[in-house]
């Protein structure tokens, strides 16, 4: 596709897939894993990949489906996965209330996540879940469960590296003798929290850098660290959630989410791409911005998580090592009920799953809506290209 170049019915709304085949080539310094990433998301569902020949069973159209990519930043390939991944956090839920809070880093530091991402992000998921469990140790005496998730882009796809958190408002006490709770509309004071995250992330990144664990010039990474540790760190705390289906509907919104989707591209003509967004400064006004495509591919790019970097984690007493546990314990504590077992449908099939999930099904004749589409042939997929 070239640069705004015309396209047929079944196109006529720009996708990610086509801005990238039109300005990759005009992005400089292009890693490996971003120009993978890239090449995933051109080719998700299109001949490249393969897929099955299909057949209606009542009209007799054939149609063929193509195989997805299932790369993590595609956005064709991330509905079924955040609804199968949402569903299996049920039985994480307790009855308690759940807050909602965002850390960000400030802009001075910006550096030592565009040197080192994996490193300087894992230093921000430690320096927040130390933050939300010492502050809430400190005001409650107790230890929250946290669902911490990495996000990296502002509305108009800026670097701004940040973490979504779902806390439960309160936790176990120190003692795990019992179920402390946070009052019913405030859980932590959001001045302390600033406070401590800006020390830990600060001691982190300072620790790294001496020890020459970051790539980032000793003298110049010490100057950002001195100019950020006199201002305030952003730290926003939402209302809480009410009953667990709020809960998930969060979670839903966030962990999945990328860094833009195929809905907020609303144009792309002459080598141009426009884009809505939601204006925070006006009240979540919604607008629409417009960037050579050029740049939009560079914005976009800088958005790629590197290579099996963990986006969603599980801290406090939601912790992989004791979740188990402590819920258990949780639980006994305020006299809930066992979940369900969010995975009873061991024997389902894909079809069923999709319909269950999304409340369609995916095998229903999109012409006739009557029949129903067979397999009747495999398509390869072309040489030289990855595997779905």
């Amino acid at each position: 596709m070239g640069h705004g170049e015309a396209r047929g019915p079944r196109d006529a709304r720009p996708e990610l897939a086509h801005i990238l085949k039109g300005h990759l080539r005009e992005i400089p310094r292009l890693s490996n894993h971003q120009a993978r990433v890239a090449r995933d998301v051109m080719s998700c569902r299109t001949s490249a990949l393969g897929g099955r020949l299909q057949r209606c069973d009542h009209c007799g159209r054939e149609s063929p489906l193509y195989n997805s990519c299932r790369n993590r930043h595609c956005p064709k390939c991330q509905s079924l996965d955040q609804a199968l991944w949402v569903e299996a956090q049920v039985e994480d839920l307790i009855p308690v209330s759940y807050f909602h809070q965002v850390f960000t880093v400030p802009h001075g530091l910006i550096p030592f996540f565009r040197r080192d991402p994996s490193r300087a992000f894992a230093l921000l998921f430690e320096a927040v879940g130390k933050t939300v469990i010492e502050v809430c140790r400190q005001h409650l005496g107790a230890t929250p469960g946290l669902i911490a998730v990495l996000h990296t882009w502002n509305q108009h796809l800026g670097y701004h590296p940040h973490i979504h958190c779902i806390v439960t408002g309160g936790g176990l006490s120190l003692d795990e003798s019992g179920w402390i709770s946070s009052r019913p509309r405030f859980f932590l004071p959001v001045r302390k929290l600033s406070k401590v995250f800006r020390g830990k992330l600060l001691e982190a990144l300072d620790h790294h850098l001496t020890k020459g664990l970051l790539t980032l010039p000793k003298d110049a990474g010490r100057l950002l660290l001195r100019r950020a540790a006199t201002q305030d760190f952003v730290v926003y705390s939402k209302p809480p959630m009410t009953g667990p289906e709020q809960v998930l509907r969060y979670l839903g919104r966030y962990t999945h989410r990328i860094a833009i989707s195929n809905e907020r591209i609303v144009a792309y003509q002459n080598g141009r791409v426009s884009f809505h967004y939601k204006d925070r400064k006006h009240g979540g006004e919604r607008k629409t911005m417009t960037l050579p495509g050029s740049e939009f591919v560079n914005r976009w790019l800088r958005h790629v998580v590197p290579k099996r970097f963990v986006r969603v984690r599980h801290l406090g007493i939601l912790a992989n090592g004791v979740k188990s546990k402590r819920l258990a314990l949780a639980r006994t504590l305020l006299h809930a009920p066992i979940p369900p077992d969010p995975h009873p449908r061991s024997h389902e099939s894909w079809r069923e799953t999709y319909l269950r999930l999304v409340g369609k099904d995916p095998l229903l004749c999109p012409t006739c809506h009557i029949g129903h589409l067979a397999v009747v042939a495999e398509i390869p997929r072309l040489p030289h290209t990855r595997s779905p």
